[in-house]
């Protein structure tokens, strides 16, 4: 009898210490604000769920309403309140095609410092000794605004060795320094020791069009510098036709890419490089475009879907994936989505997700669930995404 009660005893633990781990998992993992299109059926997962979702006005798709919920697991141990956002479920022009990317910076990037030989052949670093570092942004020269890396070079190396102020962001806060150019026997001129970049190109794949609000989102993460790392600056950029030339195959341990040849043809106007996606206003509507409805996030579960990608010529063409894990951190957007590749014809063309097919939108039941972000080098048959509702709602709010 004992026994047997011990048995039930650490039988029932058990199922507390589980119940308890997915109550924890719930409070620090899943949102705390959802906004949730109609029939999307008040689940996030199977485990969690918050009851049925606020209704929506039939007025027009602009009405929203918004309510306190609990969100609970197995719909019996409450996790946590979460605010609750109903809207009308939003329809966009899904893509898929690729197209090249012209952008030019807000300010000049510091991609590098490097040592002057001065007199005596003295190894002096001007710019960190003024206290520059690689990835600061320089935005004015002595007040005065800086836009390309030749005005910032023709000021700073063509000069008696004046000193000058420079104003410079350093992430999100911006400071000045005092740089003093250094005299180089050598080369006959002075110098500061540093090395700037004002503008990149590049390929990506176009997630969809907002017709709506006129925008488009891409690629489903920001532009880096290639040098620094850090975020590309936006201050103008234009996205331009595409066509896929040729695939380097990508295989474990070894990224591939798409190479193209840019098109004499405007997509649209950059206007925002962003951790979500990069975004612009279009022009005209694609005619390789499909209309479809947003998936909400807690809509998107795993299983098979298809990714929209342009990997010969320019026509999209959709492919077969699975969807393997999902979550919810802010923190990692990028990685909301797991995937992994089960079209063999798409495996055997590109070896996995290559360089160019970020962006490349995800369908599940119908609807655009998410976009391309990241290849998993160890294994290019699997990928990482984000979800499309965080994009869709980006392209809402562009200047």
């Amino acid at each position: 009898m004992r026994k047997r009660i011990r048995i039930i005893d650490g039988v029932l633990a058990l199922l507390c210490t589980v119940i308890m781990s997915f109550v924890a998992y719930g409070s620090y993992n899943l949102p705390s604000e959802i906004i949730c299109y109609e029939n999307d059926g008040g689940t996030i997962s199977s485990v969690f769920s918050y009851g049925e979702s606020p209704r929506v006005s039939a007025v027009d798709s602009l009405s929203s309403s918004q309510l306190s919920k609990t969100l609970s697991a197995f719909g019996i141990f409450p996790v946590k309140e979460i605010r609750v956002k109903a809207e009308t479920a939003p329809k966009v022009y899904v893509s898929g095609e690729v197209f090249g990317i012209k952008l030019y910076t807000d300010g000049v990037i510091v991609v590098g410092t490097q040592s002057v030989e001065a007199e005596n052949s003295a190894k002096v670093n001007p710019a960190e000794k003024a206290g520059i570092e690689t990835g600061d942004i320089i935005v004015s020269v002595n007040n005065i605004k800086v836009y390309s890396s030749g005005e910032v070079t023709a000021l700073l190396n063509e000069n008696n060795g004046e000193s000058y102020t420079l104003r410079v962001k350093r992430g999100e806060r911006y400071k000045t320094f005092v740089l003093t150019p250094v005299y180089s026997p050598r080369e006959g001129c002075y110098k500061a020791g540093m090395w700037v970049r004002d503008s990149t190109a590049g390929i990506g794949t176009l997630t969809f069009y907002n017709e709506k609000y006129g925008t488009f989102a891409s690629l489903g993460h920001q532009i880096n510098d290639v040098d620094t790392n850090e975020l590309m600056p936006l201050l103008e950029g234009e996205a331009v036709g595409a066509s896929v030339d040729r695939v380097q195959k990508a295989s474990p341990g070894a990224t591939g890419s798409l190479w193209c040849t840019f098109e004499d043809y405007t997509i649209g106007r950059l206007l925002d490089n962003t951790p979500s996606g990069l975004y612009g206003a279009f022009v005209q509507l694609s005619d390789k475009a499909e209309l479809r409805p947003v998936a909400s996030k807690q809509e998107v579960h795993r299983g098979s879907a298809q990714l929209i990608s342009t990997v010969k010529g320019s026509q999209p063409v959709a492919y077969d994936i699975e969807i393997t894990r999902l979550t919810y951190n802010r923190e990692a957007q990028q990685k909301d989505i797991v995937f992994r590749i089960t079209d063999k014809k798409l495996l055997a063309e590109t070896g996995g997700i290559v360089q160019g097919m970020s962006g490349s939108p995800i369908i599940q039941d119908g609807k655009l669930a998410g976009a391309v972000t990241h290849v998993i080098v160890s294994n290019p048959e699997k990928g990482y995404g984000i979800f499309a509702q965080t994009m869709y709602e980006k392209t809402k709010n562009l200047n």
